[in-house]
């Protein structure tokens, strides 16, 4: 027995708890897990412009919803900034939807990132 003085100190693996009796239901989800299938519901459009400033500035033009989710993409997939924001223009393209898609300087500053990213 060569692990018999570590036993204790050994990572098991735990059994599996669940026995999956729809195989094919299951292995049919383990496929769409890689699907770059993106939904954005219909609360998250409307909410996507911002609401008018009453002080003097300018307007904003998205929500700060709008700046996560860019971010989220962002973040998911590795991008850059500039990476990003074709990616929301090209799921605004494939949405058929109008909204705004942000300069990348724009979601920089809202997001306050350092200049170098």
């Amino acid at each position: 027995m060569p692990h018999k003085h570590n036993a204790a100190r050994r990572h098991h693996i735990p059994k599996m708890r669940h026995q999956v009796l729809n195989w094919p239901e299951y292995e049919a989800g383990l496929r769409r897990r890689g699907s770059l299938t993106l939904w954005i519901t219909e609360e998250a459009l409307t909410e996507w412009s911002a609401v008018p400033r009453t002080t003097p500035g300018g307007q904003r033009r998205c929500a700060d919803g709008a700046i996560q989710t860019c971010l989220m993409l962002r973040t998911a997939f590795k991008l850059a900034l500039r990476q990003a924001e074709d990616l929301m223009g090209s799921v605004r393209e494939l949405m058929g939807v109008d909204i705004v898609v942000l300069a990348r300087g724009t979601v920089g500053r809202r997001a306050a990132l350092p200049n170098g990213l």
